[in-house]
């Protein structure tokens, strides 16, 4: 018995002995294929990347502020005398140009006003030409001393008045055909027209108010309130470029976050701080010929610095951030990716100024990031950017 027991025990022995060996081999053999290279593993084709060939371009610094669209003009039409209305001849929201007939008031009292004071100019004339006649009898009965002299002086006045009798009349006159010519109600300026606020067989005067609005859409104004400090600090960004403050492109940004397609300028930094916001306000005009922008509105203005530098480029999507900071997976001459890091400055719409870590030339990794790793062997197709909206 004692002998079946020892053999027993030394094949336990054995047996625990083979076990570690075997183990110890395959911690081995798991050791050596930790520290191959990771391409040397890599199973099957190669993973598919797309990349972009990064070039130099040319990039203006901008600055962004938010503004509001302000129409370059804007008219209320008012009724300069009272009547009814009798015609409307527009449709609302339509574009007008200068002279157009907007509104007509009923004209007959005023066409009868015109012709009472044509008649009356027709009876001052009538009695100037009466009292001339009456001063030149009088001044030869004169001559021959058959009227007094006080009595002349008499006729001398009465023709000065009836001659100041004409002109009376003929302002009068001139009143009223101004008064039958507000009876027909014209644009005042090129535009489009809003709502109407009243209809035909309304009764309209100048207490009445605004029947409309008519307001200037192209060119339209950009109007910016600037605090002073941001103003400030544009104005030395500005010169220290070499730019004029007063005089640089303005770019906006719809709600969208789509580009308008006209540019336009800065036409006017107002000359005073408003004391309740702190702030200057600065004007910029621009085309507006499908009439895009409508007053009121706000957009993002984006203000050109000095003159275009050049800078490398490159898309946003490639961009990642760990914790030491931004990199990008790029590719070496042998199709292997390799990790560079970047320092980054702004946006320019899809894309990222790269200041430092990249060059022109470079291979960046734009779409399959997330199927490789630093040291893999990929297969590289060129990027194609998507199509702009």
């Amino acid at each position: 018995m004692l002998g079946k027991r020892w053999i027993r025990l030394q094949a336990a022995r054995t047996d625990g002995r083979m076990l570690g060996i075997v183990a110890g081999v395959s911690a081995l053999l798991l050791a050596a294929c930790s520290t191959e290279d990771p391409a040397a593993t890599q199973v099957g084709p190669p993973p598919a990347v797309t990349v972009v060939q990064l070039e130099t371009e040319p990039v203006t610094e901008t600055r962004e502020f938010v503004g509001r669209v302000v129409a370059g003009e804007r008219v209320e039409i008012l009724a300069r005398v009272q009547g009814f209305l009798e015609a409307r001849s527009f449709v609302e929201g339509q574009t007008v140009a200068v002279g157009d007939p907007l509104f007509r008031i009923e004209a007959d009292a005023y066409e009868a006003a015109v012709a009472q004071r044509e008649a009356d100019v027709e009876r001052a004339r009538a009695e100037s030409e009466n009292a001339q006649a009456q001063l030149r009898r009088g001044e030869e009965l004169l001559r021959n001393n058959d009227i007094p002299r006080a009595r002349v002086d008499e006729l001398r006045a009465a023709e000065a008045v009836a001659r100041a009798g004409i002109a009376q009349a003929e302002a009068a006159l001139k009143a009223a055909r101004l008064n039958l010519d507000y009876t027909e109600i014209r644009a005042p300026i090129d535009g489009r027209i809003g709502l109407s606020r009243y209809t035909v067989g309304n009764l309209v005067g100048p207490e009445a108010g605004a029947l409309a609005t008519v307001v200037q859409l192209d060119p339209i104004d950009v109007q910016l309130p600037l605090p002073q400090r941001e103003l400030l600090e544009y104005r030395r960004a500005v010169l220290e470029q070499g730019g004029d403050p007063a005089a640089v492109r303005v770019q906006l940004r719809l709600a969208d976050r789509s580009r308008f397609d006209h540019d336009g300028h800065v036409d006017f930094v107002d000359v005073t701080v408003d004391p309740g916001t702190d702030t200057v306000l600065v004007r910029s005009r621009l085309p507006n010929p499908d009439g895009l922008l409508v007053p009121g509105q706000f957009v993002t203005a984006i203000l050109e610095i000095g003159e275009p530098q050049t800078a490398i480029l490159v898309p946003q999507t490639s961009l990642q951030v760990d914790q030491l900071g931004s990199f990008v997976l790029a590719l070496d001459d042998h199709q292997q990716v390799e990790v560079r890091r970047v320092s980054t400055g702004r946006q320019i719409g899809g894309r990222v100024i790269a200041r430092s870590g990249l060059s022109e030339g470079d291979r960046v990794i734009v779409e399959g990031v997330q199927k490789v790793r630093p040291g893999q062997a990929v297969t590289a197709t060129p990027w194609q950017p998507p199509a702009a909206d």
